[in-house]
């Protein structure tokens, strides 16, 4: 798969995905500093999946309808580099692939469909 990692998600977060085999642009490697509405556009064209902790991409994406690949919206409590991994890798396992457009987890167990102000990790994905 491809991923864009945001800033905020850490080099960490992309060398492990890297080390798994999937295509990553590290947003924190390559162009620190860029600014949202470019990201969202690199994203959109080249056809990345965004990984980020920054809520402004769910403002700009259901709010301002801006277009995307996918993103996953990382809303945790455990921000260390172990967790950000583990649940990631949980969510590669479990719902990529699925048909559903907007996925929350807590602690990595699935629940039903919910809002895009929940406080949790998310997946957004294009139809």
């Amino acid at each position: 798969m491809r991923f864009l990692v945001d800033e905020n998600a850490g080099p960490s977060l992309a060398g492990w995905l890297r080390r798994q085999g999937h295509e990553v642009f590290s947003v924190y490697e390559a162009a620190r500093g860029v600014d949202d509405e470019q990201i969202l556009q690199k994203a959109f064209v080249e056809h990345w999946i965004i990984i980020t902790s920054d809520k402004d991409f769910g403002e700009k994406i259901y709010r301002e309808q801006w277009p995307h690949r996918g993103v996953v919206l990382l809303r945790l409590d455990d921000e260390r580099v172990a967790n950000k991994t583990a649940v990631i890798q949980r969510l590669l396992e479990n719902y990529f692939g699925s048909t559903r457009r907007y996925v929350c987890s807590r602690d990595g167990k699935p629940s039903s469909f919910c809002p895009t102000g929940c406080r949790s990790t998310a997946i957004s994905r294009c139809q």
